[in-house]
């Protein structure tokens, strides 16, 4: 963030990667939903973006044509300007966006500040990771792939909009280091506990069948690796389940800490502003000595 005056701050970020689907309009609609969500993540609005891209030689420009249109309209629907970018030769297709956005200085959401309990919400199903990774492995029917597509297009616009004017005392968005890693990052950097109830966890149909089976992307194995010491998981969540909260999600939803007085009010303006698979997915509570800040039960 970069405060101009009392009134007004910019939001700079920036996110690309390599395709994760076979569609390039829909990888260039995903690629830039992922990269306009921080900005949303914080309770702003975008402003301007520029492409970032990576094109092999030998590939068809006709093809980054499309990869390009596709970012397009998610920038046209965010209500941004497209201003240009830059493009170099790479081995792999890469591509994404630098955005900025614009909040106010005192009133834009923070990754952390959730206090003892607060609710925590959870906007879009999780599930990407797996689905990502049965498209490379051409494991995924064409209707989970359609599913998928759409839902990891979806801007986090619509769920910002729904939270503003509601006393939101941290917010992030679930990305690469998946559900487990973005909540205790809240948790953690807030000084709370974190319960996750999995029966209330909102999963993208077959995601769950998908882990079962073995497949899932590097991110779940990293991410248990890495935060698996500070996550107690209870007896009785499933055990994909309990293997896919770690994993990896692009352009996934906003997660939102907010008093418990204030979930309905939430869940109605999510509801009423069509924002599917929405859940308030559990509570945050005191800290305790020597135990992990999350459990998931």
């Amino acid at each position: 963030m970069y405060r101009l005056d009392g009134e007004r701050a910019l939001v700079q970020t920036l996110d690309f990667f390599p395709p994760i689907v076979d569609d390039p309009r829909w990888f260039g609609r995903i690629a830039a939903a992922n990269s306009l969500s921080d900005v949303y993540a914080m309770g702003g609005v975008p402003l301007t973006a520029m492409n970032i891209v990576g094109w092999p030689k030998e590939l068809d420009v006709e093809i980054l044509g499309e990869v390009l249109a596709g970012g397009l309209e998610k920038v046209r629907e965010a209500g941004a300007a497209l201003c240009g970018g830059h493009s170099v030769v790479d081995k792999e297709v890469k591509f994404g966006l630098s955005v900025t956005g614009a909040v106010h200085p005192e009133r834009f959401w923070r990754n952390t500040g959730a206090r003892q309990g607060d609710v925590l919400l959870l906007t879009k199903a999780l599930g990407m990771g797996p689905i990502s990774t049965a498209i490379k492995r051409d494991k995924a029917d064409p209707a989970m792939v359609e599913a998928a597509m759409r839902q990891m297009a979806t801007l986090n616009k619509g769920a910002a909009e729904a939270l503003a004017g509601l006393e939101v005392h941290a917010a992030t968005d679930v990305t690469g280091f998946g559900l487990v890693g973005h909540s205790l990052e809240m948790a953690e950097g807030s000084g709370v506990g974190l319960t996750i109830e999995a029966a209330n966890l909102p999963i993208a149909a077959g995601a769950l069948a998908l882990v079962a089976a073995g497949v899932t992307s590097g991110g779940c194995t990293r991410g248990k690796q890495f935060y698996g010491e500070r996550v107690a998981i209870g007896a009785g969540v499933d055990r994909a389940l309990a293997d896919l909260v770690f994993d990896a999600e692009t352009s996934g939803g906003l997660l939102v800490a907010v008093p418990e007085g204030e979930v309905e009010a939430a869940r109605r303006r999510l509801r009423d502003a069509g924002v599917e698979g929405a859940a308030s997915i559990g509570h945050f509570g005191a800290p305790v000595a020597g135990e992990p800040t999350l459990r998931l039960q």
